[in-house]
Parts: structure tokens; C-alpha cells; sequence
């Protein structure tokens, strides 16, 4: 039986930057979304596999403002045999005089908790959901409002910590995603957060959408954009 295109589009992302190599323990940022629960399918799916030499844990951060994973997507976890750990963290508390709350500040924290978690469990990697249209509207936002050229890499090794962060959905478009949560039925968790305050990414994404016309063959162009520059063809 074929593999889902979504799994064959993490296979490429995978071969082309070893993205999961020999003896790997990674730990996945298990969020409750539609993403990041494909990622971990996808994992399940690829440690049944005859060449299979790496482990993986899943790991669930929940806050005040971040639910716990749901029963359903607790046993789904279980089905496919995947181990999962849950941690809270005090995002709110951690908010210094001044600050204010926002989607920065909240999805920052859970990064260095799950960091923290990788270093103190012995994981040399950390696999994050982030698809191509996430990788192409952080492009967007950087171009647009740091005046730099940069975005989220498929694969990008800390220089203070022996950790990589992965990301290998990211040839895969956020439609893919949803076609093959909804075929899989998953139970997808959205941020209701009353702190949220990513206009910025919300504009982005409107602004790939219109550059694009919606065509995810444009938007893979514009990822393979950024591995053929021409720099002598640059300011």
C-alpha cells in the first residue's frame, strides 16, 4: 500500500537534509493541532519500518492558557504506540513588569521548556510542526518588517547546545495537512487565547496567499527560491 503524499513529502524532507539519522532519540512538540499530531503520525508510521534506528517521545506543554491534550487524542497517541509526557508551565506568571502577553512571548516559553526537556532527557534533536506555508510567511515577516533575508530552516543545530531543531513538514503545504487530518479524523485543538496578538502573522499569510494566488506549485517555487541564490545578482 502507497504511503500518503504527506508522508512521502516528509520522506524527500527527510532524505535531503537527515533530518532522522542513525541512533536519534527526538522529542516532538506535541501541541494538539493539526500539525504537529501529522508529525507524530508520521513518526509512528516510520519507526515500524525494517530500517528503522531511532526513538521518539512526544511532548505536550500546557499552561493556563493551553489546554491538556484531549482523551481522543490521548488515545490516538496509544494506538500508534507513541510515548507521551506532559508538563505545565506558568507562562502567565513568568510575564515581567511592562510586558505584555502575546503569541511571541507564549510559543517562545514552550520552546525553551521543551529545549530544557531535550538537554535534561538525553535528545540530540527536537521536531517542531512547522509547515511551508509557515516557513514562507516568517520569510514574508522578516523581509518585510526586519529588512532581512531569513526564515525557520528545515534543520538548524544550536551553537550553545548539543540539540537540532527539525522541522519536517517542510515541504508541506498547511492544505495537505488539513486534507489528511480531516480523512484521519483528528481532533484538532485551536488557540482561543484571549492574549493573541499575531496580526502580523495573520498578515503575512494573507499577503503569501495573494503573491501566490493560493498555488502551493508557487509556493514550492518560492521555497526553492531561497536554496538557488543568485548572489551575484544581489545588491
Amino acid at each position: 500500500m502507497p504511503q500518503p503524499l504527506l508522508f512521502r513529502l516528509i520522506d524527500k524532507a527527510v532524505f535531503e537534509y537527515a533530518l532522522i539519522e542513525k541512533g536519534d532519540r527526538i522529542l516532538v512538540g506535541a501541541s494538539g493541532g493539526k500539525d504537529s499530531t501529522a508529525l507524530i503520525e508520521y513518526f509512528a508510521n516510520r519507526r515500524r519500518r525494517r530500517s528503522a534506528d531511532f526513538d521518539f517521545t512526544a511532548l505536550h506543554i500546557s499552561s493556563e492558557i493551553t489546554k491538556p491534550l484531549t482523551p481522543e487524542l490521548s488515545l490516538l497517541f496509544d494506538s500508534w504506540r507513541v510515548k507521551t509526557e506532559n508538563i505545565y508551565v506558568n507562562v502567565l506568571g513568568r510575564i515581567k513588569q511592562g510586558q505584555k502577553m502575546n503569541c511571541w512571548w507564549c510559543s517562545t516559553q514552550r520552546r525553551t521548556e521543551l529545549l530544557q526537556y531535550a538537554l535534561s532527557n538525553g535528545f540530540n534533536k527536537i521536531a517542531l510542526g512547522h509547515h511551508l506555508d509557515d516557513i514562507l510567511e516568517t520569510l514574508l515577516m522578516n523581509a518585510l518588517e526586519q529588512g532581512e533575508l531569513s526564515t525557520m530552516p528545515p534543520r538548524l543545530k544550536y551553537e550553545k547546545y548539543s540539540v537540532t531543531v527539525i522541522r519536517p513538514l517542510c515541504y508541506v503545504p498547511e492544505s495537505l495537512i488539513k486534507k489528511h487530518a480531516e480523512d484521519r479524523g483528528y481532533m484538532s485543538e485551536v488557540c482561543t487565547c484571549d492574549h493573541q496578538t499575531n496580526s502580523l502573522r495573520k498578515e503575512a499569510r494573507a499577503k503569501l496567499e495573494t503573491l501566490t494566488d493560493g498555488s502551493c506549485a508557487k509556493k514550492e517555487r518560492l521555497f526553492a527560491a531561497l536554496k538557488n541564490i543568485k548572489s551575484e545578482y544581489l545588491p
